[in-house]
């Protein structure tokens, strides 16, 4: 029998990579990403283990990692950390997978090491309030959002060549602050039928597919959005910074597969969403949509400033969704009722409603990741000076954060 003391961390590594293969055998969502060799991909498919099987064997890494005390750089014990967190998270996966319960914010906790602050309707409402006195006009506030929203929408045969705009902005600032290896790319391709938005399937080799979901009509301002957190610096660079400087240089196997469940989420949406900010700073994100994106979707750009007054106040309604997602997966809300609660509080149609009540039902409380994971990544950077207003410290530590193995446990560090 081979002994703590016999057994390396690279060998624990090969286990995990191993059994969050096997989760992915049962759980089609389980693993979002890998990259490493192919036969290890082949050998969990015809292993074919049990749920409990791979949950004894979790088990028995984590006391073996236990026993093994953390050595080495930062970068090491970083890795130790990772390995324990993502282990016992893979065990909590396989409990809700074989039918056990948890509240919300305890699967939260247990899974992405976060549990998203309440807030009362009565403090969503103040915000309603504010945007029905910008609002003017006939019919509802929802009503009238709507029909605000529609003049901002990119028509789908100007879709391509804005997102192609938005991207190459962001890619541009983006390498002029991090360097990325030669080669990295990513290709775009626009579906239907999806509960997301969009999605970044990262295929290795520094390349990524990013899918967009055009079963409602997009608004101009997702072009920014998701170009930086798909493409740069969001998913597509934490993930080519990870193969780089992580699996190819410092040779940890087990960042060459990324469990979507898990606390590694929260830093990858968190650091995703932050980015937006971090490539369009203060004003240069407007400035750059009223000059550019704007025009090219056939939008009159005299209009941005009133539409990102209403956007920064929709954006007070963020966790509005996470409250949503909480009362239906705790069982205080049905479905549809869910739906009419998004409607009232964050405005959204009951034909996306639906979708969101899709992706709750999918993804749980992977919510809590977007709105949450950006909160703590940009306390954890800013506490390291990257304020708004010190912007060569902020990307330098975000992009330090991108490249390496840090769960959320770490960023109270």
């Amino acid at each position: 029998m081979t002994t703590a003391a016999e057994t390396s961390l690279d060998e624990i590594a090969t286990e995990y990579v191993a059994l969050v293969l096997g989760i992915g055998v049962h759980d089609p969502h389980y693993v979002d990403a890998y990259y490493g060799p192919a036969d290890a991909q082949d050998a969990a498919e015809r292993a074919n283990l049990t749920l409990q099987a791979i949950d004894a064997r979790a088990q028995a890494l984590l006391a073996t990692l236990a026993r093994l005390p953390p050595t080495g750089d930062d970068l090491d014990i970083l890795r130790h950390r990772f390995l324990e967190r993502q282990l016992s998270s893979m065990r909590v996966r396989i409990a809700l997978l074989s039918g056990e319960s948890m509240t919300f914010d305890e699967e939260s906790r247990a899974l992405y090491d976060a549990v998203a602050p309440r807030h009362s309707e009565a403090h969503f409402a103040q915000v309603l309030e504010r945007l029905d006195a910008r609002l003017s006009g006939d019919g509802s506030l929802s009503e009238r959002y709507e029909a605000f929203s529609r003049r901002f929408e990119i028509p789908k045969n100007k879709l391509a060549a804005v997102f192609r705009a938005a991207i190459d902005e962001a890619r541009k600032r983006t390498r002029g602050r991090i360097e990325l290896p030669e080669g990295e790319s990513f290709e775009i391709e626009y579906v239907t039928g999806k509960a997301w938005s969009a999605y970044n399937w990262y295929k290795g080799g520094y390349h990524s597919l990013i899918q967009v979901n055009t079963d409602f009509p997009v608004a101009i301002s997702r072009a920014i959005d998701l170009a930086c957190h798909e493409g740069y610096p969001g998913h597509h660079v934490y993930n080519v910074l990870i193969e780089k400087h992580l699996v190819q240089d410092r040779g940890f196997v087990e960042m060459s597969v990324y469990a979507l469940f898990s606390p590694q989420s929260l830093i990858a949406e968190g650091t995703a969403n932050l980015g937006i900010e971090v490539a369009f700073p203060g004003n240069e994100r407007l400035q750059f949509e009223r000059e550019v994106l704007f025009p090219l979707a056939g939008l009159d750009p005299a209009q941005a400033d009133d539409y990102y007054a209403v956007q920064a106040l929709m954006g007070e309604l963020s966790y509005a969704g996470n409250e949503a997602a909480r009362g239906y997966l705790d069982g205080e809300m049905t479905a549809e009722e869910t739906v009419a609660w998004l409607s009232t509080y964050t405005l959204t149609p009951p034909d996306r409603g639906k979708q969101r009540v899709r992706f709750y039902d999918t993804y749980r409380s992977y919510v809590v990741n977007y709105n949450l994971g950006q909160d703590k990544v940009r306390t954890y950077i800013e506490r390291r000076g990257g304020t708004a207003d010190a912007p060569d410290q902020r990307w330098l530590e975000f992009r330090k954060l991108l490249a390496s193995p840090r769960l959320p446990g770490g960023l109270a560090d």
